[in-house]
């Protein structure tokens, strides 16, 4: 894994009123302007079938009933790297519920690197922490 580099010119990615968040602790990421990105560039993303246990942590209990029974399996879920080589659902938990429900194995879902998800932090602070964070993850790993 590659250290990061602090971008000076780093920009905050806008969140208007409509736009969904997907917040990690400091690190909010606008997921309405990642989900357009991704449909935008589908060729530079990579579609996978991932393992429904594998990636479902979310507890059920959080989540609105309504939507769950209404989601679209058919829908990619999104999974972000936020550490080297570790992806967390920031898009799609309702439906992975569905599929939890109805014994879906597998569901279609892009992953998306750090290098290509940074862009939808909504902060500068957050995306100076979460380079160091990054940066510091690396350093760990290579040390074993």
């Amino acid at each position: 894994m590659k250290k990061m580099k602090c971008d000076k010119k780093f920009q905050p990615c806008p969140l208007d009123e409509d736009d969904e968040m997907f917040a990690n602790g400091i690190f909010v990421f606008n997921i309405t302007k990642l989900v357009a990105f991704i449909s935008a560039n589908a060729d530079k993303f990579l579609l996978e079938e991932i393992v429904v246990k594998e990636v479902r942590l979310f507890p059920s209990s959080i989540l609105t009933e309504s939507t769950v029974e209404t989601a679209n399996l058919a829908v990619p879920i999104i999974l972000a790297e936020i550490s080297p080589g570790s992806f967390n659902v920031v898009d799609g938990n309702h439906r992975l519920e569905k599929a939890h429900r109805d014994g879906i194995e597998k569901i279609p879902a892009y992953k998306v690197r750090a290098e290509q998800h940074v862009a939808f932090l909504t902060s500068e602070k957050a995306y100076k922490k979460y380079i160091a964070y990054w940066n510091s993850k690396v350093v760990s790993l290579n040390d074993c």
